[in-house]
């Protein structure tokens, strides 16, 4: 995989990261939080009210690699 993402997608605190490896394509999906000293982090832990979030970024990864796979 490259260094850097092809795309994200922000929904709230739940972000799918798309990652292309010569045409093959990957996704992340994370959720966002403060730790105790108050520095954001992520997790790929997910709470329940975070689960429509991350079927929408899903759907939009989904339909955003598509995409790009259709231009070639």
């Amino acid at each position: 995989m490259s260094n850097q993402p092809a795309h994200k997608i922000k929904l709230g605190l739940t972000t799918a990261t798309i990652w292309n490896n010569d045409g093959n394509y990957s996704v992340d999906i994370t959720r966002s939080y403060r730790d105790g000293q108050g520095d954001w982090k992520n997790t790929s832990s997910l709470f329940h009210s975070d689960l429509l979030n991350a079927a929408k970024c899903a759907d939009r990864a989904e339909i955003w690699i598509s995409q790009q796979l259709s231009t070639r």
